[in-house]
C-alpha cells in the first residue's frame, strides 16, 4: 500500500524491522537501510539502473536479506513544494513496485538531500571520483533519516 502521509505509514510497520530508504535517479539508486529500532540510517549500495525488472529484483533481494519492514522513497519536490516531472517518476516507481511486494510504501521530501550529502562528503575530504561513487546511498541516508526522526517524533507524541 501506498500511504502519502508519513504517520498513516509509521501506524503499519511490524515492530523491530528496518525500513528501506531510496534515492532514485535516472541513472542510480540509493539505497540506505535503518536499524531495528528505526534510530539510525546507513547508506547501503548505489544500484545502477538497467530495467525495471532487474532494478526491482534487487531492491527486493536487499529488502528479504534485512527483513525490510517498509520503504520510504525520496520526493523530489522543487524549492517552491511543486512536483514536477522527477516526482512523477517516483510516483509512478512506486506504482510500479506495488503489485510485487506487501511492504508499506510512502514518500519523503528530498530537497536539498544531495546538497547535505555532498557537504558531508567534502567535509570528509572524499576525491571527486569517490564522491560520485557514494552521492546517492548518502543522499538516500539523509532521506531515510529525515523520516526516522519523523516518526520517532510521532511516535512519541502518541
Amino acid at each position: 500500500m501506498i500511504f502519502e502521509d508519513i504517520s498513516d505509514f509509521a501506524g503499519t510497520l511490524p515492530p523491530m524491522r528496518p525500513l528501506l530508504g531510496l534515492d532514485l535517479g535516472t541513472k542510480t539508486i540509493g539505497v540506505a537501510l535503518s536499524d531495528a529500532l528505526l534510530s539510525v540510517a546507513t547508506p547501503q549500495e548505489t544500484i545502477k539502473r538497467k530495467k525495471f525488472g532487474i532494478d526491482a529484483a534487487r531492491l527486493f533481494e536487499i529488502a528479504a536479506e534485512r527483513e525490510v519492514g517498509g520503504i520510504i522513497l525520496g520526493l523530489p519536490r522543487n524549492m517552491d513544494g511543486s512536483e514536477g516531472a522527477r516526482c512523477q517518476s517516483t510516483r509512478a516507481f512506486a506504482r510500479n513496485i506495488l503489485p510485487l511486494s506487501d511492504l508499506p510504501i510512502t514518500f519523503w521530501d528530498e530537497r536539498l538531500s544531495s546538497v547535505a550529502a555532498e557537504r558531508a562528503l567534502l567535509e570528509a575530504d572524499l576525491t571527486r571520483k569517490r564522491r560520485s561513487e557514494v552521492i546517492d546511498n548518502v543522499a538516500a541516508s539523509y532521506i531515510l533519516q529525515g523520516a526516522l526522526d519523523r516518526i520517532k517524533h510521532l511516535r512519541a507524541g502518541s
